[in-house]
């Protein structure tokens, strides 16, 4: 058996695409897997929020096409860049298990958030960052800062900010976590949908990859995603707004907080309990909450 994943180019992309082929090689050792690397039009233009220019699909329309046209077999994607729904033909087949989902400050001198003096720049692509950092500390000045997890700490380093907000999940994977200064609670800083979690994608006819993929997902992150992504779903589903939603399992209950700010009303937080078998009613619940 042959199998092509389509990955983004970064080495974050590349080391989750690899992580999913020992996975997959490790429930069929005699399974030849290829990595198609693909850039993307969100990697390739670094100069603007993506707000400005698309949104978050544009991390997803190329290696979307490359299953379509049959260039590849299954894409690998951080399921937080993901839009609420897939188009037609393609579906999510698996949801590896979650790894941390909380932001991580990075400071140029090892402070934390609350150490920053007034005025220091924090840089940050995130609609969602920037809302709660501003609830935070609103002395703060919020720089967007683009490009691969390399790339931004490259930046910090040059002093072009003096300090990141970045998903420490992705520090963690490329073997960055002590590059953390601080690791926001969920609670302070609220995760974008889905973040930390690897999903895979592929042809929704592919019944024989279906099956195998299936030996690869893991149920407390697909409940999670599917309550999170209701959630986003519910209120526009895109990365103009600032919407964040993080889903913990707790003895059979899920319990969901989600963030949502717009330009007409001011950040807010909630938090609702839901029975695990009912995800995507949890997520359209609390979305009915913060509802503007």
């Amino acid at each position: 058996m042959r199998l092509r994943i389509a990955t983004r180019r970064s080495p974050l992309a590349l080391w989750q695409s690899e992580h999913v082929a020992a996975r997959l090689r490790a429930h069929d050792p005699d399974c030849a897997i290829e990595l198609v690397p693909i850039l993307t039009e969100g990697d390739r233009i670094l100069d603007r929020a993506l707000a400005d220019f698309g949104g978050k699909g544009l991390f997803l329309k190329e290696l979307e096409e490359a299953l379509l046209d049959g260039r590849a077999d299954l894409a690998v994607h951080s399921l937080k860049d993901m839009p609420a729904k897939e188009p037609p033909g393609l579906m999510l087949a698996a949801f590896l298990p979650r790894e941390d989902a909380r932001d991580a400050l990075v400071s140029a001198n090892g402070a934390s958030l609350g150490e920053l003096p007034p005025g220091a720049r924090v840089g940050t692509s995130s609609p969602r960052r920037r809302a709660q950092l501003l609830m935070l500390r609103p002395d703060l000045e919020v720089v967007l800062m683009r490009g691969n997890v390399g790339t931004r700490l490259a930046k910090l380093d040059r002093g072009e900010c003096d300090a990141l907000l970045l998903a420490y999940a992705g520090l963690k994977r490329l073997g960055l976590g002590e590059r953390a200064s601080e690791i926001l609670p969920v609670e302070t800083m609220v995760p974008a949908a889905g973040q930390g979690i690897i999903a895979v994608e592929c042809r929704s006819e592919d019944q024989w990859l279906l099956e195998r993929l299936a030996r690869l997902d893991d149920r407390e992150s697909r409940l999670a995603a599917r309550a999170e992504r209701a959630f986003t779903a519910a209120l526009g589903g895109h990365c103009h707004r600032p919407l964040g939603a993080h889903a913990r399992l707790q003895e059979g209950q899920i319990e969901l907080i989600a963030f949502a700010a717009s330009d007409d009303a001011p950040g807010r937080r909630e938090r609702l309990l839901g029975p695990s078998s009912a995800p995507e009613s949890l997520g359209q619940s609390l979305a009915r909450l913060l509802r503007p």
